[in-house]
Protein backbone atom coordinates (compact mmCIF):
# COMPACT_ATOMS: atom_id res chain seq x y z
CA UNK A 1 0.00 0.00 0.00
CA UNK A 2 2.82 2.18 0.74
CA UNK A 3 4.78 1.95 -2.51
CA UNK A 4 1.05 2.28 -4.34
CA UNK A 5 0.75 6.04 -2.38
CA UNK A 6 4.26 6.64 -3.07
CA UNK A 7 3.45 5.78 -7.20
CA UNK A 8 0.48 7.73 -6.67
CA UNK A 9 2.23 11.08 -5.70
CA UNK A 10 0.75 11.10 -2.38
CA UNK A 11 3.56 12.67 0.60
CA UNK A 12 3.91 9.34 2.52
CA UNK A 13 6.70 8.83 5.24
CA UNK A 14 8.63 5.45 5.03
CA UNK A 15 10.06 3.91 8.45
CA UNK A 16 9.68 0.22 7.16
CA UNK A 17 13.01 -0.21 5.11
CA UNK A 18 15.64 -3.18 6.31
CA UNK A 19 18.50 -1.53 4.80
CA UNK A 20 20.87 1.58 5.40
CA UNK A 21 20.12 4.58 3.09
CA UNK A 22 23.69 5.82 2.45
CA UNK A 23 25.35 4.73 -0.52
CA UNK A 24 27.62 1.89 -1.30
CA UNK A 25 31.10 3.29 -0.32
CA UNK A 26 33.45 4.24 -3.29
CA UNK A 27 36.25 2.04 -2.68
CA UNK A 28 33.89 -0.69 -3.09
CA UNK A 29 31.63 0.57 -6.09
CA UNK A 30 35.05 0.54 -7.74
CA UNK A 31 36.03 -2.59 -7.11
CA UNK A 32 32.90 -4.12 -8.56
CA UNK A 33 33.52 -2.06 -11.71
CA UNK A 34 37.34 -2.54 -11.72
CA UNK A 35 36.01 -6.75 -11.73
CA UNK A 36 34.16 -6.08 -14.76
CA UNK A 37 36.33 -4.21 -16.77
CA UNK A 38 39.13 -7.08 -15.45
CA UNK A 39 37.00 -9.34 -16.97
CA UNK A 40 35.93 -11.20 -14.01
CA UNK A 41 32.50 -12.36 -14.78
CA UNK A 42 32.97 -16.03 -15.51
CA UNK A 43 31.57 -18.48 -13.00
CA UNK A 44 33.30 -18.62 -9.03
CA UNK A 45 33.47 -21.82 -7.01
CA UNK A 46 29.54 -22.77 -5.90
CA UNK A 47 30.73 -21.77 -2.68
CA UNK A 48 32.41 -18.18 -3.51
CA UNK A 49 35.69 -17.12 -4.47
CA UNK A 50 38.58 -18.65 -2.19
CA UNK A 51 39.59 -14.90 -1.78
CA UNK A 52 36.40 -14.10 -0.57
CA UNK A 53 36.39 -16.98 2.24
CA UNK A 54 39.60 -16.05 3.27
CA UNK A 55 38.80 -12.06 3.66
CA UNK A 56 35.38 -13.72 5.41
CA UNK A 57 37.91 -14.93 7.75
CA UNK A 58 39.69 -12.08 8.56
CA UNK A 59 36.99 -10.12 9.08
CA UNK A 60 35.79 -12.83 11.83
CA UNK A 61 38.69 -12.59 13.76
CA UNK A 62 38.77 -8.90 13.52
CA UNK A 63 35.16 -8.15 14.21
CA UNK A 64 34.29 -11.37 16.03
CA UNK A 65 37.18 -12.78 18.04
CA UNK A 66 36.75 -16.23 15.98
CA UNK A 67 38.79 -18.17 13.83
CA UNK A 68 38.25 -20.11 10.87
CA UNK A 69 39.41 -21.36 7.88
CA UNK A 70 38.55 -21.00 4.13
CA UNK A 71 37.20 -24.52 3.66
CA UNK A 72 34.81 -23.76 6.85
CA UNK A 73 33.14 -20.54 5.06
CA UNK A 74 30.53 -20.72 2.69
CA UNK A 75 29.23 -17.67 0.23
CA UNK A 76 25.76 -17.26 -0.74
CA UNK A 77 23.66 -14.49 -2.33
CA UNK A 78 22.95 -12.85 1.55
CA UNK A 79 22.69 -13.73 4.95
CA UNK A 80 18.80 -14.77 4.06
CA UNK A 81 20.41 -17.06 2.07
CA UNK A 82 22.47 -18.43 4.41
CA UNK A 83 19.88 -18.75 7.18
CA UNK A 84 17.80 -20.93 4.69
CA UNK A 85 20.85 -23.08 3.08
CA UNK A 86 21.63 -24.17 6.77
CA UNK A 87 18.24 -24.59 8.25
CA UNK A 88 17.86 -26.70 4.86
CA UNK A 89 21.49 -28.58 5.91
CA UNK A 90 20.76 -29.22 9.51
CA UNK A 91 16.76 -30.27 9.28
CA UNK A 92 14.67 -33.32 8.42
CA UNK A 93 11.03 -33.54 8.44
CA UNK A 94 9.12 -33.33 11.50
CA UNK A 95 12.56 -31.77 13.35
CA UNK A 96 11.65 -28.57 16.08
CA UNK A 97 13.66 -25.39 15.21
CA UNK A 98 13.46 -23.30 18.67
CA UNK A 99 13.11 -19.17 17.21
CA UNK A 100 13.96 -16.99 20.32
CA UNK A 101 11.54 -13.94 19.38
CA UNK A 102 10.62 -11.09 18.78
CA UNK A 103 12.26 -12.64 15.27
CA UNK A 104 12.69 -11.72 11.98
CA UNK A 105 9.58 -12.96 10.09
CA UNK A 106 11.26 -15.12 7.45
CA UNK A 107 12.50 -17.46 9.98
CA UNK A 108 9.42 -19.05 10.44
CA UNK A 109 8.55 -19.91 7.15
CA UNK A 110 12.37 -20.89 5.95
CA UNK A 111 11.80 -23.75 9.08
CA UNK A 112 8.41 -24.68 7.36
CA UNK A 113 10.02 -24.40 4.19
CA UNK A 114 13.14 -26.94 5.57
CA UNK A 115 9.84 -29.28 6.31
CA UNK A 116 10.43 -28.50 10.23
CA UNK A 117 8.73 -27.34 13.20
CA UNK A 118 8.80 -23.76 14.83
CA UNK A 119 8.79 -23.16 18.04
CA UNK A 120 8.66 -19.89 18.96
CA UNK A 121 9.97 -18.69 22.76
CA UNK A 122 9.14 -14.91 23.43
CA UNK A 123 10.33 -12.57 25.43
CA UNK A 124 8.68 -9.10 26.76
CA UNK A 125 9.81 -5.27 27.06
CA UNK A 126 10.59 -6.05 30.46
CA UNK A 127 13.14 -8.47 29.83
CA UNK A 128 14.35 -6.04 27.16
CA UNK A 129 13.07 -9.01 24.39
CA UNK A 130 15.36 -10.99 25.15
CA UNK A 131 14.88 -14.58 26.09
CA UNK A 132 16.57 -16.53 29.21
CA UNK A 133 18.45 -19.44 29.24
CA UNK A 134 15.14 -21.12 31.51
CA UNK A 135 12.86 -20.21 28.63
CA UNK A 136 15.17 -21.78 26.07
CA UNK A 137 15.66 -25.02 28.23
CA UNK A 138 11.92 -25.15 28.66
CA UNK A 139 11.45 -25.16 24.85
CA UNK A 140 13.95 -27.61 24.13
CA UNK A 141 12.52 -31.51 23.45
CA UNK A 142 13.95 -34.35 21.91
CA UNK A 143 12.70 -33.28 18.51
CA UNK A 144 14.97 -30.06 18.71
CA UNK A 145 17.43 -29.76 16.38
CA UNK A 146 17.92 -26.04 16.30
CA UNK A 147 17.79 -22.81 17.78
CA UNK A 148 17.93 -19.65 15.91
CA UNK A 149 19.66 -16.37 17.62
CA UNK A 150 19.54 -12.78 15.88
CA UNK A 151 22.02 -10.63 18.18
CA UNK A 152 22.16 -7.30 17.54
CA UNK A 153 18.05 -8.04 16.63
CA UNK A 154 15.61 -7.56 14.11
CA UNK A 155 13.32 -6.21 15.11
CA UNK A 156 13.71 -5.08 18.43
CA UNK A 157 17.57 -3.87 17.98
CA UNK A 158 18.79 -5.62 21.09
CA UNK A 159 22.02 -6.62 22.48
CA UNK A 160 22.48 -10.29 23.80
CA UNK A 161 25.51 -9.86 26.72
CA UNK A 162 28.38 -11.96 27.26
CA UNK A 163 26.46 -13.70 30.48
CA UNK A 164 23.11 -14.40 28.84
CA UNK A 165 24.81 -15.47 25.81
CA UNK A 166 26.92 -17.99 27.78
CA UNK A 167 23.66 -19.09 29.32
CA UNK A 168 21.97 -19.91 26.22
CA UNK A 169 25.28 -21.60 24.97
CA UNK A 170 25.37 -23.83 28.01
CA UNK A 171 21.95 -24.89 27.73
CA UNK A 172 22.53 -25.96 24.23
CA UNK A 173 25.96 -27.87 24.48
CA UNK A 174 23.95 -29.53 27.20
CA UNK A 175 21.39 -30.19 25.38
CA UNK A 176 23.11 -31.23 22.07
CA UNK A 177 21.56 -28.76 19.83
CA UNK A 178 23.27 -26.73 16.71
CA UNK A 179 22.48 -22.94 16.77
CA UNK A 180 22.15 -20.74 13.97
CA UNK A 181 23.38 -17.17 14.99
CA UNK A 182 22.56 -14.37 12.83
CA UNK A 183 25.26 -11.64 13.80
CA UNK A 184 24.25 -9.33 10.28
CA UNK A 185 24.25 -6.24 12.16
CA UNK A 186 27.26 -6.96 14.38
CA UNK A 187 29.28 -3.79 13.37
CA UNK A 188 26.49 -1.39 14.22
CA UNK A 189 26.55 -1.45 18.35
CA UNK A 190 26.06 1.52 20.09
CA UNK A 191 27.45 3.31 22.99
CA UNK A 192 30.74 1.62 22.86
CA UNK A 193 28.89 -1.78 24.06
CA UNK A 194 31.16 -5.01 23.72
CA UNK A 195 29.74 -7.27 21.10
CA UNK A 196 29.97 -11.16 21.61
CA UNK A 197 30.30 -13.71 18.85
CA UNK A 198 28.33 -16.71 19.57
CA UNK A 199 30.79 -18.61 18.17
CA UNK A 200 32.93 -17.05 20.84
CA UNK A 201 32.49 -18.39 23.37
CA UNK A 202 34.47 -21.89 23.53
CA UNK A 203 35.33 -25.04 21.18
CA UNK A 204 32.08 -26.69 22.34
CA UNK A 205 29.82 -23.67 20.68
CA UNK A 206 31.83 -23.05 18.05
CA UNK A 207 31.33 -26.49 17.07
CA UNK A 208 27.33 -26.33 17.11
CA UNK A 209 26.98 -23.05 15.59
CA UNK A 210 26.47 -21.76 12.19
CA UNK A 211 27.64 -18.26 12.19
CA UNK A 212 26.07 -15.76 9.83
CA UNK A 213 27.45 -12.36 8.22
CA UNK A 214 27.16 -10.41 5.12
CA UNK A 215 28.37 -7.10 3.61
CA UNK A 216 24.52 -6.13 2.89
CA UNK A 217 24.04 -3.92 6.28
CA UNK A 218 27.78 -3.15 7.44
CA UNK A 219 28.96 -1.60 4.02
CA UNK A 220 25.49 -0.47 2.94
CA UNK A 221 25.22 -3.26 -0.07
CA UNK A 222 21.90 -5.20 0.20
CA UNK A 223 21.55 -5.16 -3.75
CA UNK A 224 24.51 -6.50 -4.28
CA UNK A 225 23.33 -10.03 -2.44
CA UNK A 226 26.20 -11.36 -0.51
CA UNK A 227 26.60 -13.45 2.59
CA UNK A 228 28.47 -16.12 4.44
CA UNK A 229 28.22 -18.25 6.72
CA UNK A 230 31.10 -19.65 9.34
CA UNK A 231 30.40 -23.72 10.15
CA UNK A 232 32.22 -26.76 11.32
CA UNK A 233 33.84 -28.46 7.98
CA UNK A 234 31.22 -31.52 7.44
CA UNK A 235 28.46 -28.68 7.49
CA UNK A 236 30.35 -26.14 5.25
CA UNK A 237 30.80 -29.17 3.01
CA UNK A 238 26.95 -30.19 2.91
CA UNK A 239 25.99 -26.54 2.52
CA UNK A 240 28.35 -25.68 -0.35
CA UNK A 241 26.56 -29.18 -1.75
CA UNK A 242 23.21 -27.62 -1.87
CA UNK A 243 24.56 -24.71 -3.80
CA UNK A 244 26.21 -26.24 -6.28
CA UNK A 245 22.91 -27.95 -6.62
CA UNK A 246 20.57 -25.19 -6.29
CA UNK A 247 22.10 -21.67 -7.42
CA UNK A 248 25.28 -21.57 -7.20
CA UNK A 249 27.50 -18.56 -6.06
CA UNK A 250 26.62 -15.03 -5.91
CA UNK A 251 27.17 -12.55 -8.78
CA UNK A 252 31.27 -13.02 -9.28
CA UNK A 253 31.47 -8.77 -9.71
CA UNK A 254 29.76 -8.65 -6.45
CA UNK A 255 31.97 -10.58 -4.47
CA UNK A 256 34.92 -8.69 -5.61
CA UNK A 257 33.33 -6.04 -4.03
CA UNK A 258 32.69 -7.79 -0.95
CA UNK A 259 36.46 -8.49 -0.63
CA UNK A 260 37.07 -4.93 -0.80
CA UNK A 261 34.20 -3.80 1.58
CA UNK A 262 35.93 -6.42 4.16
CA UNK A 263 39.70 -6.22 3.51
CA UNK A 264 39.74 -2.74 2.87
CA UNK A 265 39.63 0.43 5.50
CA UNK A 266 36.26 0.20 7.71
CA UNK A 267 37.16 3.98 8.22
CA UNK A 268 33.28 4.15 6.71
CA UNK A 269 31.60 1.94 9.05
CA UNK A 270 32.03 3.92 11.76
CA UNK A 271 30.72 6.72 9.59
CA UNK A 272 27.67 5.41 9.46
CA UNK A 273 27.42 4.05 12.78
CA UNK A 274 27.57 7.47 14.29
CA UNK A 275 25.30 8.51 11.92
CA UNK A 276 22.69 6.60 13.25
CA UNK A 277 23.87 6.41 16.76
CA UNK A 278 22.62 10.18 16.37
CA UNK A 279 19.21 9.14 15.08
CA UNK A 280 18.51 6.66 16.76
CA UNK A 281 19.20 8.71 19.89
CA UNK A 282 16.84 11.71 18.14
CA UNK A 283 14.35 9.40 17.76
CA UNK A 284 13.80 7.41 21.10
CA UNK A 285 14.02 10.94 23.11
CA UNK A 286 11.26 12.40 20.70
CA UNK A 287 9.05 9.23 20.83
CA UNK A 288 9.29 8.62 24.51
CA UNK A 289 7.91 12.35 24.80
CA UNK A 290 4.66 11.33 22.57
CA UNK A 291 1.70 10.37 24.91
CA UNK A 292 0.63 6.91 24.86
CA UNK A 293 3.50 4.94 23.35
CA UNK A 294 6.73 4.50 24.38
CA UNK A 295 10.03 2.46 23.22
CA UNK A 296 13.10 0.88 24.70
CA UNK A 297 16.87 2.28 23.49
CA UNK A 298 18.16 -0.09 21.10
CA UNK A 299 21.68 -1.52 21.47
CA UNK A 300 22.19 -1.93 17.82
CA UNK A 301 20.95 -1.97 14.52
CA UNK A 302 18.38 0.47 13.07
CA UNK A 303 15.00 -0.31 14.48
CA UNK A 304 13.08 1.01 17.34
CA UNK A 305 10.11 -1.10 18.29
CA UNK A 306 7.29 1.85 19.34
CA UNK A 307 4.71 0.31 22.23
CA UNK A 308 1.05 1.17 20.92
CA UNK A 309 -0.51 -1.30 23.26
CA UNK A 310 -2.53 1.56 24.84
CA UNK A 311 -4.71 2.38 21.81
CA UNK A 312 -5.57 -1.24 21.59
CA UNK A 313 -9.46 -1.56 22.04
CA UNK A 314 -9.83 2.01 21.80
CA UNK A 315 -11.53 3.84 18.67
CA UNK A 316 -9.83 6.12 16.63
CA UNK A 317 -10.82 8.01 13.69
CA UNK A 318 -13.80 6.25 13.84
CA UNK A 319 -12.45 2.79 13.59
CA UNK A 320 -12.01 0.09 16.59
CA UNK A 321 -7.84 -0.65 16.93
CA UNK A 322 -7.88 -4.55 17.93
CA UNK A 323 -4.38 -4.71 17.05
CA UNK A 324 -0.79 -3.77 16.01
CA UNK A 325 -1.80 -3.95 12.28
CA UNK A 326 -4.98 -2.17 12.58
CA UNK A 327 -2.52 0.58 14.10
CA UNK A 328 -0.08 0.88 11.25
CA UNK A 329 -3.02 0.24 8.72
CA UNK A 330 -4.43 3.58 9.87
CA UNK A 331 -1.56 5.54 10.77
CA UNK A 332 -0.54 5.13 7.02
CA UNK A 333 -3.88 5.75 5.57
CA UNK A 334 -4.56 9.07 7.90
CA UNK A 335 -0.71 10.19 9.27
CA UNK A 336 0.53 8.87 5.77
CA UNK A 337 3.27 7.13 7.57
CA UNK A 338 4.44 4.05 6.90
CA UNK A 339 5.88 1.64 9.62
CA UNK A 340 5.59 -2.11 10.17
CA UNK A 341 3.59 -3.86 12.72
CA UNK A 342 5.52 -6.95 14.94
CA UNK A 343 2.64 -9.24 15.22
CA UNK A 344 3.93 -11.05 12.65
CA UNK A 345 7.66 -10.85 14.71
CA UNK A 346 5.88 -12.97 17.44
CA UNK A 347 5.95 -9.07 19.20
CA UNK A 348 1.94 -7.98 19.09
CA UNK A 349 1.06 -4.91 20.34
CA UNK A 350 4.45 -2.93 18.97
CA UNK A 351 5.18 -1.65 15.73
CA UNK A 352 8.97 -1.22 13.86
CA UNK A 353 10.06 2.28 13.18
CA UNK A 354 13.61 1.72 10.79
CA UNK A 355 15.79 5.11 10.92
CA UNK A 356 17.91 3.99 8.65
CA UNK A 357 16.51 7.41 6.95
CA UNK A 358 17.69 10.92 6.96
CA UNK A 359 17.14 12.83 10.36
CA UNK A 360 14.68 15.30 8.31
CA UNK A 361 12.52 12.21 7.95
CA UNK A 362 12.67 10.94 11.23
CA UNK A 363 11.45 14.31 12.25
CA UNK A 364 8.43 14.13 9.75
CA UNK A 365 7.72 11.16 11.11
CA UNK A 366 7.10 11.72 14.84
CA UNK A 367 5.62 14.71 13.89
CA UNK A 368 2.74 12.76 12.09
CA UNK A 369 2.49 10.67 15.06
CA UNK A 370 2.08 13.89 17.14
CA UNK A 371 -0.88 14.38 15.17
CA UNK A 372 -2.14 10.97 14.30
CA UNK A 373 -2.81 10.89 17.86
CA UNK A 374 -3.96 14.13 18.65
CA UNK A 375 -6.96 14.47 15.97
CA UNK A 376 -8.42 10.75 16.53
Amino acid sequence: MYKQMKARGEDVVGFGAGEPDFPTPERIKAAGIAAIMGDHTRYTPASGLPSLKEAACLRLKLDCGVEYTPDQIVVASGAKHNVYIALMTLCNPGDEVVILAPYWVSYSEMVQQAGAVPVIVAATEAQQFKVSAAQLEAAITENTKVVMLNSPSNPTGMVYSREELQAIADVCVRRNVYVIADEIYCNLIYDDLEFVSFASLGEDVKERTILINGVSKSYAMTGWRVGYAAANKQIAKVMGNYLSHSTSAPSTVSQYAAIEALTGTQEDIDAMRLEFQERRDHLVERMNRIEGVSCLRPQGAFYVMMNMESFIGKEMYGQMIHDDVDFAKLFLEKGKVATVPCSSFAAPGYIRWSYATSMREIDKGLDRLEQFIKNA
